[in-house]
């Protein structure tokens, strides 16, 4: 890669960073609760996989198991997740988005809907960055999970 590619690679990626602390910025005040960026990463999780087990969220959140259970165990006392018995296998636990996660998730869709409002106004200029982010979401879950997997990642995974 050269050096005037990797030099748009760091803008963009300095960009959604920015961005993104605009986005969280704006949802203080919203709610008393106190939410690290692991809590957002394991809530959107499991919003989005209802149902999923504990070790597909770690897995997904890039998260060893210890910190994992720590964040579900606060988003728990929150009010937020709630476990469940699989029902096919006694020894698997199932995570759910509770009722009040699911009100919390609404008004944080309200709350960045209105704040992106006009701001991105062109719809195809919306379904298009839509359609990239995704993909660059997708592809960077990818190139961790091999990272996770190769001989190299061995000594991180104790």
């Amino acid at each position: 890669m050269d050096e005037a590619q990797k030099s748009r690679l760091f803008e963009l990626a300095d960009l959604i960073a920015a961005v993104g602390r605009q986005i969280h910025a704006s949802k203080e005040g919203m709610t008393t609760e106190s939410w690290t960026a692991l809590d957002i990463a394991v809530m959107r999780y499991i919003d989005r996989n209802p149902g999923t087990s504990a070790r597909a969220a770690a897995d997904a959140t890039q998260q060893i198991s210890s910190n994992f259970s720590r964040a579900l165990r606060g988003l728990e006392r929150k009010g937020f997740v709630h476990r469940e018995t699989d029902q096919e296998d006694a020894r698997r636990v199932r995570l759910y988005p509770t009722a009040r996660a699911q009100e919390n998730l609404r008004r944080l869709h309200d709350l960045w809907s209105d704040l992106l409002d006009g701001v991105v106004s062109d719809q195809d200029e919306v379904d298009a960055t839509i359609a990239t982010l995704r993909r660059m979401e997708a592809g960077l879950a990818e190139k961790a999970r091999k990272w996770r997997d190769s001989p190299e990642a061995a000594p991180r995974k104790a």
